[in-house]
């Protein structure tokens, strides 16, 4: 059962979140799934996962799926308590951490900072992967196609170099025409 809508509390979610969102807003998306749907329920399973492969098949900023989320729990209001929440501490922040390690690049604990971080990002970007991969795993029509699918992208990212944008329009195609 959902609760009200409290945009306030929207806000302050995506506001902490923009913090946690190292390697990006998209490695938060299990975080966002909690409070979206498992917390609050404004969001359903379905819709969550339909909210943001619609904001990732949209030309623009990846970022997008942010305002869909907000979009899809508040309309209007929503949209821009979500992106508002996720813009600001990040986007104060990155300035100012910027400017200091451009200034101190070759400071070991700057380059010590960055190689820590390189695991930390794979690790996130991997559970937002599961997370949005689960219900077609589940669904045993869509199983096999979406285990071939993952493991053909992994495969062709350690042994080319090919953009993922291909690889993305390649899944794209084979979910239209059904293959997965």
């Amino acid at each position: 059962m959902s609760t009200p809508i409290d945009l306030f509390a929207l806000f302050l979610h995506f506001l902490t979140l923009s913090l946690l969102a190292i390697g990006g807003a998209i490695t938060t998306v299990p975080e966002m799934h909690r409070f979206l749907v498992d917390k609050t329920g404004w969001l359903s399973d379905t819709g969550f996962t339909a909210s943001i492969a619609l904001a990732q098949a949209a030309p623009g900023p990846n970022i997008l799926f942010v305002a869909v989320l907000g979009y899809n729990v508040a309309g209007l209001a929503g949209a821009a308590a979500s992106m508002a929440g996720i813009m600001l501490p990040s986007s104060v922040l990155t300035l100012t951490a910027t400017r200091w390690a451009r200034r101190n690049r070759e400071h070991v604990g700057v380059r010590a900072f960055s190689a820590g971080m390189t695991p930390l990002t794979l690790g996130l970007i991997i559970a937002t992967g599961w997370l949005l991969a689960l219900p077609f795993l589940k669904a045993e029509e869509h199983r096999w196609g979406t285990l071939a699918l993952m493991a053909a992208t992994v495969a062709l990212t350690l042994k080319t170099r090919l953009s993922l944008v291909w690889m993305v329009l390649a899944g794209g195609v084979l979910g239209a025409l059904g293959f997965v």
